[in-house]
């Protein structure tokens, strides 16, 4: 029956996500924000969602290796969600049609998992009231680089922006051209709201297979809650290329990386014997690290300079793939 509950419970999140991304597109094109901006905060917000009542509520039932491991391996799953998309839609080469503003929130979600990396590695970390000066300096560069990607973003909207937007209405056959701005305001508070509740059970159901299946708190957590957890980023993302919305996907990935982060600090928050870092297994370094050699990765792709062998373009995303099945096994026999 739990196993029931849960794929139950993934529809529904999967569902909701369909109608966030499409909503979300809709708020791209009908304001002034454009999808890099709608992407890397609100969706990108709104899809971690699942992500903010599993690890709180892990926290809350006992069980913070389940929040630490969820953060981390949704992390991972977003970017190898990324390369996934990447390889599928190989002809598009989708790295070249992105906006150089995601650079910055690649270089931002590296480090903050450098911070949390450091937490791991150091299980003595001094706590301030209950959180780890750890989670104290991730929020507080969290906020700072919100502001200066924002500013970046605001200073380069006139050139690419309205280009954007004005290319998106008049695309030929449209299927949410009649969708009023209200009406998507509307519906992409609904789905969100739906995603959260969603992110609960799934904390609930995850723990209780951990303990049915004797997997353990760390995989269960890395991957099978992980990789469910982010299900509404993959709809969105996939949701956001039909819709020739690149900017609006990668936004999405990016985003949700550095938005998870701050999820680990309001699980540290809740957690109230020091440092969640400390308590969490030493095997999440693995994850850590995989996260920052794939970011570097992402980093690669939106820097590099066009290429007209396939062959060449793809290797960043053939590397995260592999990289990922190789952390999934070292985590599994950890």
């Amino acid at each position: 029956m739990v196993y029931i509950l849960f794929i139950l419970v993934a529809g529904i999140t999967l569902y909701a996500a369909m109608k966030l991304s499409t909503f979300a597109d809709v708020l791209s094109t009908k304001t002034s924000m454009g999808g890099m901006l709608v992407g890397t905060v609100l969706l990108a917000g709104a899809t971690s969602l699942p992500e903010v009542t599993t690890s709180i509520s892990a926290v809350v039932i006992g069980n913070p290796d389940i929040a630490v491991g969820n953060v981390l391996g949704s992390n991972l799953f977003n970017l190898f969600v990324l390369a996934l998309f990447d390889l599928y839609f190989r002809k598009k080469k989708l790295y070249e049609q992105i906006d150089s503003t995601h650079l910055y929130t690649a270089v931002l979600a590296i480090i903050l998992t450098a911070l949390a990396l450091s937490g791991l590695v150091y299980s003595q970390t001094p706590a301030v009231f209950g959180v780890g000066i750890d989670m104290i300096a991730i929020l507080v560069i969290y906020i700072a680089g919100l502001i200066y990607m924002n500013k970046k973003s605001s200073s380069m909207q006139p050139v690419v922006e309205p280009k954007e937007e004005k290319k998106s209405n008049k695309k030929p056959g449209n299927p949410h051209s009649d969708i009023t701005l209200k009406k998507a305001i509307i519906g992409f508070t609904i789905a969100a709201l739906v995603i959260m509740g969603a992110g609960t059970a799934l904390s609930i159901l995850g723990d209780q297979i951990a303990r049915l299946t004797g997997l353990g708190s760390s995989f269960v957590g890395s991957f099978l809650i992980a990789g469910t957890t982010s299900l509404p980023e993959v709809v969105s993302v996939y949701v956001a290329l039909r819709l020739r919305n690149v900017n609006l996907a990668f936004g999405s990935i990016l985003g949700s990386n550095i938005f998870n982060m701050l999820i680990l600090v309001m699980s540290d928050i809740v957690y109230r014997d020091g440092s969640i870092l400390n308590a969490a297994a030493a095997s999440h370094i693995i994850t850590g690290i995989s996260i920052t050699f794939l970011s570097l990765l992402a980093i690669y792709g939106i820097r590099r300079k066009p290429t007209t062998s396939s062959a060449m373009y793809l290797i960043p995303s053939i590397l995260t793939v592999l990289v990922y099945f190789v952390t999934t096994y070292l985590l599994f026999v950890s």
